[in-house]
C-alpha cells in the first residue's frame, strides 16, 4: 500500500514513483492501493499531474493503482479529467459498487413480486 499524506509537492513526486516501483518489483506487477485520504488541502493540478504518473508508473511496470480514501472533490475532478477509469486505463476506486461494495448509507433490497433479472 501507498499512504499519501500531508502536502503534496512537485519535489515529493520523484520519490513517491521510486516507492511505488519498489513495490512493483517486490511483487512482479498487480494492484497497488494508494490511500489519499491523508492529504491535505483541497484536489487540484499538481495531484492529478501525480496521481496520472503514479497510474502510469504501474501501467508500466505491470500494474495499476486502486485509489482509496477519495473524496467526492477529487472524485469529480478525477471524472472531469477522464482519469476516473470509465476510459479503461484510469484509476480505479476502493468500494465501488462494481465491485458489489456499496456506497455508505445503501442498502440493496428486493420487493415482493419484482421479477428476477
Amino acid at each position: 500500500m501507498l499512504i499519501l499524506t500531508g502536502r503534496l509537492d512537485r519535489a515529493g513526486i520523484p520519490p513517491m514513483l521510486e516507492r511505488l516501483r519498489a513495490l512493483l518489483a517486490g511483487r512482479g506487477g498487480g494492484t497497488v492501493v494508494c490511500d489519499v485520504g491523508g492529504l491535505d488541502g483541497a484536489p487540484d493540478a499538481l495531484l492529478l499531474d501525480a496521481l496520472a504518473r503514479l497510474q502510469l508508473t504501474a501501467l508500466r511496470h505491470g500494474g495499476r493503482i486502486r485509489l482509496r480514501g477519495a473524496g467526492s472533490a477529487l472524485r469529480e475532478l478525477l471524472a472531469l479529467s477522464g482519469l476516473d477509469g470509465s476510459a479503461g486505463r484510469g484509476l480505479e476506486m476502493c468500494g465501488e459498487a462494481e465491485e458489489r461494495e456499496e456506497p455508505l448509507g445503501v442498502e440493496e433490497g428486493v420487493e415482493p413480486g419484482d421479477p428476477a433479472v
